[in-house]
């Protein structure tokens, strides 16, 4: 079992937004406060792309297909959970925290953890793969100590 015991950081996190926090008492009554937010400005694909789809020339004469273009929404998504890594790879680095827990949506985690340096996996305790990113603290401490036991 998990316990987020003092000074205990937890990551919650989705793939736009995210918040770190730091447990300033112990597993029995935690009392997560922010240490840093972090909130992507990721408009719609549609007001990042800069023109319609391109075509190209088929087989048949006059025929013409669509060619997808980057979907820039989603990548900035996926470049999100890098910048996370980044971030807490800095903050592991410098010695900020010892311990952290992370809660994000299993697909943030998966990127997350693909991106993480070892520095940091050594200080994973638990994961929780949900999206709380817009609950209060309050529910995200009730939901993190309910998850662990």
């Amino acid at each position: 079992m998990t316990r987020i015991k003092h000074h205990t950081w937890v990551l919650v996190a989705d793939s736009e937004k995210a918040l770190l926090l730091e447990n300033l008492t112990d597993h029995e009554d935690p009392n997560l406060q922010v240490v840093r937010k972090k909130e992507q400005d990721n408009p719609s694909d549609m007001d990042q792309s800069a023109n319609r789809p391109g075509r190209m020339d088929d087989n048949g004469p006059g025929q013409r297909s669509a060619v997808d273009d980057t979907d820039w929404h989603e990548l900035a998504k996926e470049r999100f959970a890098s910048d996370l890594a980044d971030l807490l790879y800095g903050h592991a680095h410098k010695g900020n925290f010892d311990d952290i827990i992370l809660v994000a949506a299993p697909s943030v985690l998966g990127a997350l953890r693909a991106e993480m340096h070892p520095e940091v996996i050594g200080k994973v305790k638990a994961e929780i793969p949900k999206t709380l990113t817009n609950h209060p603290l309050r529910e995200i401490e009730s939901i993190v100590k309910a998850d662990l036991g």
